[in-house]
């Protein structure tokens, strides 16, 4: 595989992922930063957390699955109460089926929500008992939509984008691995630090086995992000990419670990973002374009997001 042109590396036994005697492939961490790991052993419920997934669902999906939570059982329970019989519904204006459905769906509607405008009133001991567990249930769940809310709200996130690919460029008589990074928000990202890993398989004795190293980074903290980062891992002796061609590193299966922390002064809180790149991610020969610039009457500077993997090739 090349590797053993490189000088004797130091390995990294503390990444959270076991140096064990085999080679993987598959990729460690997905582009948006979570773990590509699955768990098995353990029943639905035991492995997920429903919480943890709502914090992290897109807003978009948030409220649409809320909007069909509430539709959903509202119907439920406006079909019960049709079930139970309109006469039990004291105030209810009849006339055709499906408006006497309606009716029934927004006296559902107005329990859910403990709105109650009263001019609909449950009559009887089942009807009365069908709306008192949907008013408990209306009431639970306003309280656990109203903790998802905070917790998304307030929950500390890092606004980063990263650039789609990692380049092999010229640096400094040489050559270096190096991807960008900038802020989507206009929040406020002091103290970043940045930690660089590289996975690659080794043939040690005729076995392929994953190993890991930390790439040492010509700055691997800056004060704060205002533009965009380009970070940097010069490619010299210490490098475990030294003297590896293109096809070595291909069939290393090169794997690249970023992981940013930073302190948001909004949330006066410190924040992680992580992503990866694959050697299928690796571009070489290639330089990144610029992506700022000066507004025209020179009343700021102009961070154009859209070209932060904009790159030529040399």
């Amino acid at each position: 595989m090349g590797f053993s042109k490189n000088k004797q590396l130091k390995e990294l036994d503390n990444t959270g992922y076991s140096n064990n005697n085999q080679s993987l492939d598959g990729r460690f961490l997905n582009k948006d930063g979570t773990s590509n790991v699955i768990k098995s052993g353990l029943n639905p419920f035991e492995r997920f957390s429903i919480y943890h997934y709502m914090l992290k669902l897109p807003n978009w999906k948030f409220f649409l699955l809320i909007f069909l939570f509430y539709t959903v059982i509202n119907f439920l329970f406006a079909c019960i109460y049709y079930l139970i019989g309109l006469d039990k519904m004291n105030g209810l204006i009849q006339g055709t089926p499906f408006e006497n459905f309606e009716e029934a769906y927004f006296f559902s509607a107005q329990t859910l929500t403990t709105v109650g405008y009263g001019r609909i009133s449950p009559i009887g001991l089942l009807a009365n008992t069908v709306s008192s567990l949907e008013a408990l249930i209306g009431i639970m769940t306003l309280a656990i939509i109203t903790g998802l809310l905070y917790g998304r709200f307030v929950n500390p996130k890092a606004f980063i984008r990263y650039s789609h690919n990692a380049l092999i460029a010229p640096f400094q008589e040489g050559k270096a691995l190096m991807f960008r990074l900038a802020p989507t928000k206009n929040s406020t990202l002091s103290e970043l630090t940045a930690t660089v890993t590289l996975t690659m398989n080794v043939d040690q004795n005729g076995v392929l086995t994953t190993k890991f190293f930390s790439l040492p980074l010509q700055l691997d903290k800056v004060m704060s992000l205002a533009l965009s980062w380009t970070v940097v891992h010069p490619i010299n002796e210490d490098s475990p990419l030294y003297n590896l061609s293109k096809k070595e590193i291909d069939d290393s299966k090169v794997q690249v670990l970023v992981n940013i922390r930073a302190f948001d002064e909004g949330y006066s809180n410190t924040v992680v973002s992580r992503t990866s790149y694959t050697w299928h991610e690796i571009v070489y020969d290639a330089k990144f374009n610029p992506m700022f610039r000066k507004m025209p009457d020179d009343s700021a500077i102009l961070l154009e997001l859209e070209k932060i993997n904009d790159y030529s090739r040399i």
